[in-house]
């Protein structure tokens, strides 16, 4: 049988979701839990990579099991895991359901914080100043307009293409905290951290939304702007 399962994560302490080694991650966390608890040694594979120090308000993988599995043993598994880790649902699913390859979206948020708050440091960006945010969203906007990100992708990685889909880019703004979101069909690595770094120089009104645009069309990484950290990153919806 397959089942699929939904969590979230706090990924401060974790060097992102895939099993590597040398490291801990969060997809290891798992698998050596329900070992532990359940005698399972098969692999569990998540809807995709997240970069090291990056969260997940709500992240999907799946696993095959000959066992049966309930809210009982969701019980079981958060009251052994770790408390930066936590599991909502196991559900059994259909077998042709794949975590990561039956996914149609994946949206991002990233958290800005324009007021210095020591209890959101590890969940924002600190950015001192100002930030025009509607010069943020023109330039946001402008993305549906490209499909090749290289300019965002973090160099040498071992995919097939740089092109994605941006389904949704926005800025909103409450009180003193800026929240991008990005939902798009496919996700390179460092890719909403690039565009965040990026915004950010429109933002503070370095370079203009023009300047933007050329950066993207150039398909150079040198281009852009620096990557924000991983800590104001959230993995929040997953789309089949």
């Amino acid at each position: 049988m397959r089942y699929k399962i939904e969590l979230c994560y706090k990924g401060t302490n974790y060097s992102g979701w895939q099993r590597q080694p040398n490291a801990n991650t969060v997809q290891q966390t798992l698998e050596d839990s329900f070992n532990l608890i359940f005698g399972e040694s098969g692999e569990i594979t998540g809807c995709g990579r997240t970069d090291a120090g990056v969260h997940a308000k709500f992240y999907v993988a799946h696993f095959d099991s000959e066992k049966t599995y309930n809210i009982s043993s969701v019980n079981r598994l958060n009251r052994f895991l770790p408390n930066d880790i936590a599991i909502l649902d196991i559900t059994k699913i259909n077998d042709d359901f794949h975590a990561r390859f039956s996914a149609k979206s994946r949206t991002y948020e990233y958290n800005i914080c324009t007021k210095k708050d020591p209890f959101l440091q590890e969940y924002s960006l600190y950015v001192h100043g100002s930030l025009n945010i509607k010069l943020m969203q023109e330039a946001l906007s402008r993305l549906y307009n490209y499909n090749d990100f290289t300019s965002f992708s973090k160099l040498h990685t071992d995919v097939k293409t740089n092109n994605c889909q941006i389904l949704n880019a926005e800025i909103r703004q409450e009180q003193d905290n800026i929240i991008i979101s990005l939902t798009a069909d496919r996700f390179l690595r460092n890719m909403v951290r690039a565009i965040v770094g990026t915004v950010i120089k429109v933002g503070r009104e370095r370079i203009s939304v023009s300047d933007f645009c050329k950066i993207i069309e150039l398909r150079n990484r040198g281009n852009a702007g620096q990557s924000v950290s991983a800590d104001g990153l959230f993995l929040v919806n997953v789309e089949y």
